[in-house]
């Protein structure tokens, strides 16, 4: 019963490499990404942290600034 489904008649090496492959693909993408997004986070803080007071006060109130801060605190990536 299992080495029918497993086999799927003689298909199953294509359709498990292929199942394989794809899900493989989306883990390495998925890790690459989580890792671009942490380091350019890690940027923006570092250069968020050496503006003047007067400077912070105006990009809070850019709309940029606004949609980082709304994907820190929704995306749990």
């Amino acid at each position: 019963m299992i080495n029918e489904v497993i086999s799927m008649n003689g298909y199953g090496i294509y359709v498990w490499s292929a199942f394989s492959f794809t899900l493989i693909s989306f883990g390495v993408l998925y890790t690459v990404i989580k890792f671009q997004l942490v380091k350019e986070k890690n940027k923006f803080d570092a250069k968020y942290l050496t503006l003047t007071s007067d400077k912070k006060n105006t990009v809070r109130t850019q709309k940029t600034y606004k949609g980082i801060l709304a994907s820190n605190l929704v995306s749990k990536i």
